[in-house]
């Protein structure tokens, strides 16, 4: 496992260019299944899960070209559909959670796909239903091989478009039922779909391909399916949880930082949901500066006065990917806040390593913390960690650079699955990290 070494307690100072969005890649680069002909895609992270679906796709047979840094092109002309049924596909398939998303593409293009059961984080259950449920509605027959985990869908006769009201707003479930759709025969209705910016980026470039998505930003949408999809170029926007992630980082380490090019407009309430946390946040453009916090933060309170609660919610409520964020900026606020994580009963559990840091937090069930902040008055103190996941990772990487003294987070791997080169690039703003065996 790969190791971090941070020395906290150092005042960052500079710009920082978020990266592509990781959510969004992921669904955009199953997408180029669709087509046979060329697709472009700029803006492409380089980080571990992004990599995996890129080199899984490679096996399957699409003809990959690195156009640039962050760009390539994809062409699905001649696909190894055999490497479904392989051992290695089952390899490389259960490593990586963003791989289901390939088999809406196969079931729509191809008439079958298949996927051994996905890995990812160990943030609690992530139910694949919402997905098969939706193939099966538009005519796909299921099947689930109990011994070897292994998913399967088959529609030899093609899709029908048929009307389904999903029993969660699912991002990649309804992505998947998104880019299977848009090749079957009819119209397919999908109420209470998911509507967050990686799925309206989705949609978009869907439509540019000559697909017919309407009601793109809404949670009713209507897709008349259409016989065959074009090429097209399409650029990745920049990774709101990567932003929020150096928002928070400002302001635990009272550093003036600027957010470069974050696509404001696509931000939703992330903005407005760390400045309940007291951060000031200056729009500049379309970048975002956050001023030294010399002076602390204080969070706000309710209109009757009560304790603040955040929590998170499908779009345009707050994401859950930046509840971990909240909770450790939190630690060092003026005042008290109760982080309530409703999606994944387990994201809360890197919280022994932030109290072992002296943090002031009672966990007081898998879904509910409450912090009480130090106001800076006491420092938190560095120690040895792991890193559980992705997000959790981050947020120990944020306690490591606001601590007094040398902190060692192992298992760095989860943070380099959705942070690019991110020892560098904030070595670049004045961090003291060193990536170490």
């Amino acid at each position: 496992m790969g190791t971090f070494q941070i020395e906290g307690g150092q005042q960052l100072s500079g710009e920082i260019q978020p990266q592509g969005a990781k959510n969004e890649a992921l669904q955009i680069l199953c997408a180029v299944l669709l087509t046979s002909d060329e697709v472009v895609i700029n803006n492409i992270p380089d980080i571990l899960d992004v990599n995996k679906l890129i080199q899984l796709l490679e096996n399957l047979g699409v003809k990959i070209k690195k156009l640039g840094k962050g760009s390539y092109s994809f062409k699905s002309d001649d696909l190894n559909l055999d490497y479904l049924s392989s051992e290695q596909f089952k390899k490389d398939g259960s490593g990586l959670r963003g791989s289901i998303m390939i088999v809406g593409p196969l079931l729509a293009r191809f008439g079958k796909g298949f996927i051994p059961k996905p890995g990812g984080d160990k943030i609690g259950r992530r139910r694949l239903d919402t997905h098969f449920e939706g193939f099966i509605k538009l005519g796909a027959k299921f099947r689930y091989n109990k011994e070897e985990r292994f998913y399967g869908v088959e529609a030899p006769n093609g899709l029908k478009g048929d009307y389904m009201l999903l029993e969660e707003a699912s991002v990649t479930g309804t992505a998947n039922i998104v880019m299977a759709a848009v090749l079957a025969e009819g119209t397919t209705t999908i109420y209470n779909a998911a509507c967050e910016p990686y799925l309206q980026q989705l949609c978009t470039m869907l439509n540019s391909m000559g697909a017919k998505i309407s009601g793109v930003g809404s949670n009713l949408l209507t897709i008349e399916g259409v016989d065959s999809l074009k090429g097209c170029e399409h650029r990745i926007l920049p990774d709101m949880v990567e932003i929020g992630s150096w928002i928070g980082m400002a302001a635990m380490t009272k550093s003036e930082i600027t957010i470069k090019n974050v696509r404001w407009d696509m931000l939703g309430i992330i903005p407005t949901t760390f400045r309940k946390l007291g951060i000031t946040i200056e729009h500049r453009g379309d970048d975002i500066f956050i001023p030294a916090h010399t002076s602390g933060y204080e969070v706000q309170s309710f209109i009757d006065g009560s304790i603040m609660n955040i929590s998170d919610a499908p779009w345009p409520g707050f994401t859950p990917d930046l509840l971990s964020i909240l909770l450790v900026v939190a630690t060092q606020a003026r005042g008290s806040v109760l982080i309530h994580q409703k999606m994944f009963e387990s994201r809360l559990f890197f919280v022994d390593k932030l109290i072992d840091m002296g943090a002031k937090i009672i966990l007081c069930d898998p879904h509910r913390a409450t912090v009480i902040g130090h106001d800076f008055q006491s420092q938190l103190k560095a120690t040895t960690m792991t890193s559980p996941d992705i997000r959790a990772g981050i947020s120990l990487l944020i306690a490591a650079l606001s601590a007094k003294g040398t902190s060692t987070i192992h298992n760095i791997e989860q943070i380099d699955r959705g942070y690019e080169n991110i020892d560098e690039r904030l070595k670049a703003i004045g961090a003291k990290i060193e990536r170490v065996a």
